[in-house]
């Protein structure tokens, strides 16, 4: 079934390429960011428990190796959410936002993958993460937090990438049973 896009509006909600970047109300970008937020949230955790144990070479280790997970799924992330921020009209407040989005994560990426270079090229010894590089990634992990607001935001409030207002309004019908009369599967005691 071919899809005719007719406003800016439905424009953004449907895929460049449904193959590459998720059919339409699935968009592949939302859940691939998880990797990349998850990993570094994990090597924060890490670098600052390296700070309260006795023995932190597994903690310190593995925030290295979690970096390293999380560059190549922002890569992976990034590549998807180019294609759903071509499919944003330009001149409008979702394309600014989409292109703050974007630069935001580009630079989030850069900076996790010069704290891995850095961390890999010290060769850490059995110590606990080093100062600097906890506060490359204490900023990285802020910035990136402003990123995923801004992500949220073209999301759940402009629907980028989303079911329009119609599909989703079929989510909040009444099914028959309920308007017979029937229990709804949820009660709301």
């Amino acid at each position: 079934m071919e899809v005719v896009v007719t406003t800016p509006l439905e424009q953004a909600k449907h895929p460049v390429s449904a193959m590459l970047a998720g059919p339409y109300g699935h968009p592949f970008h939302p859940i691939l960011v998880t990797v990349p937020i998850g990993a570094w949230a994990a090597s924060l955790v890490f670098d600052v428990a390296s700070h309260l144990v006795d023995e932190p070479a597994f903690l310190t280790r593995g925030s290295v190796w979690l970096i390293a997970i999380g560059v190549l799924g922002a890569v992976a992330a990034a590549t998807v959410g180019f294609l759903d921020l071509i499919a944003i009209p330009s001149g409008t407040r979702a394309r600014r936002i989409g292109l703050v989005h974007m630069t935001l994560n580009l630079t989030v990426t850069a900076l996790y993958t010069a704290g891995f270079a850095w961390r890999y090229a010290e060769e850490p010894e059995q110590g606990a993460v080093g100062i600097g590089p906890l506060a490359l990634s204490a900023v990285s992990f802020a910035a990136l937090a402003v990123s995923g607001y801004l992500g949220g935001m073209l999301s759940y409030r402009f629907g980028v990438r989303v079911a329009d207002e119609s599909t989703q309004a079929t989510g909040f019908e009444r099914t028959e049973r309920q308007a017979e009369g029937g229990r709804p599967w949820v009660s709301r005691h």
